[in-house]
């Protein structure tokens, strides 16, 4: 059972104060899952995604990294691995003008891939596929009709409880997600990946840093303040590999 309570600074210039929404912890509900709904019914960006049609809060983070460095343009292939639930293909299909809505704006695809069923969204296509099966790389490119202009990932390995064993996955997770960037993106293109702070990510920053222009590590505004989670953003890759290897 929820209940209201007045708090923080007023929403208006006329002193109107808040309310914050308490949850009772429920008879076989766990105290953490009481404080994980406390925080999805207090949180800004959940009541935006809901007001604003998007499938999740993460919809913002993506809006937010975009408008920093300006990757998701008119005209731009797009593919989202690990797509579920779909937010993130909604922001990109409105950003490269997917739909052909924009006037005078050439007109970008998308892809998402996910080893799930994801429910429909226009302008996106929507693949079942595990990107890292033999033969994936080929299959993306027919789809999008050649070589993309951005991959991008915020996908997480299931959680285990154990933070570093956590952090190991999700490192492995992107890794793999650049490798397939590698194969698959055009030239000064963009590979943009959730990972956790936790010092193992020495190796993929030194493969991006290797086949990029420039690479950022971001935490938007929208990621939770308690969340280890951040974004590596690799932009201007190079299709010919310059360092020597491979």
């Amino acid at each position: 059972m929820a209940k209201h309570r007045s708090g923080g600074r007023g929403s208006s210039g006329r002193g109107q104060r808040e309310l914050r929404v308490r949850v009772r912890t429920a008879r076989g509900r766990r105290p953490s899952s009481t404080r994980w709904l406390e925080r999805q019914l207090n949180d800004p960006y959940v009541k935006r995604a809901r007001a604003e049609g998007y499938r999740g809060r993460a919809a913002y983070k993506l809006i937010e990294l975009d408008e920093r460095f300006g990757f998701l343009r008119p005209g731009a292939r797009v593919l989202d691995l690990g797509c579920a639930p779909g937010g993130w293909l909604q922001v990109a299909v409105r950003q490269v003008n997917a739909l052909g809505t924009r006037a005078g704006k050439p007109r970008g695809r998308v892809l998402g891939i996910d080893l799930q069923e994801v429910a429909p969204v226009p302008g996106a296509e929507v693949r079942r596929l595990d990107f890292m099966a033999e033969g994936a790389d080929d299959m993306i490119k027919a789809w999008l009709g050649g070589r993309i202009d951005v991959v991008m990932s915020d996908m997480a390995a299931a959680a285990s409880g154990h933070r570093q064993t956590d952090h190991l996955r999700i490192i492995a997770l992107c890794e793999a997600a650049a490798e397939l960037a590698f194969e698959v993106l055009e030239e000064g293109g963009t590979f943009l990946a959730k990972v956790l702070a936790g010092g193992a990510e020495g190796t993929l920053q030194k493969r991006l840093k290797q086949r990029f222009r420039k690479v950022a590590n971001v935490k938007p505004p929208a990621s939770r303040s308690d969340s280890a989670e951040r974004y590596v953003v690799a932009t201007g890759f190079r299709a010919a590999h310059e360092d020597g290897a491979g």
